[in-house]
C-alpha cells in the first residue's frame, strides 16, 4: 500500500479531488500555506494499492495545470530605496510525494 501525497494549486484543487473521487480513491485534502510565494495551496492525500499509484498520478498529473502569473517583488537600489516592480512566474502542476505504509487499518 502506498500514501501519496500532492500539493496543488488552489484553483485545481476541486478538479483534482473529483477526478479522483470519480475513479473511486479515497481523497482527503488539507488547507496549506506555501513557502515561496506564501500563497494558499491545498495538499491531497490519498491512500492506495501499489497498482493504482500511476493512475493516481496520471488523474493528477492531468487536472493540475501550470501557468504564469505576474506577481509584485521589490528590490533595494539603496539603504532605504526600494522599487516594486512585477516578476513573471511559474505556478500551478503539482508536487507528488509517494510513500509506503507499513500499516493500514481503517476504524
Amino acid at each position: 500500500m502506498k500514501l501519496i501525497m500532492a500539493i496543488v494549486s488552489n484553483d485545481d484543487a476541486a478538479s483534482v479531488s473529483s477526478a479522483l473521487t470519480k475513479k473511486n480513491f479515497s481523497v482527503t485534502r488539507l488547507a496549506t500555506t506555501g513557502g515561496f510565494l506564501r500563497a494558499g495551496n491545498t495538499t491531497i492525500i490519498v491512500g492506495t494499492e501499489n497498482d493504482k499509484v500511476d493512475e493516481c498520478i496520471g488523474i493528477i498529473g492531468d487536472e493540475s495545470k501550470r501557468r504564469t502569473e505576474i506577481v509584485p517583488s521589490t528590490a533595494s537600489y539603496d539603504i532605504g530605496r526600494y522599487a516594486s516592480f512585477p516578476v513573471e512566474v511559474q505556478v500551478g502542476g503539482a508536487t507528488i510525494f509517494v510513500l509506503d505504509v507499513e500499516q493500514f487499518k481503517k476504524l
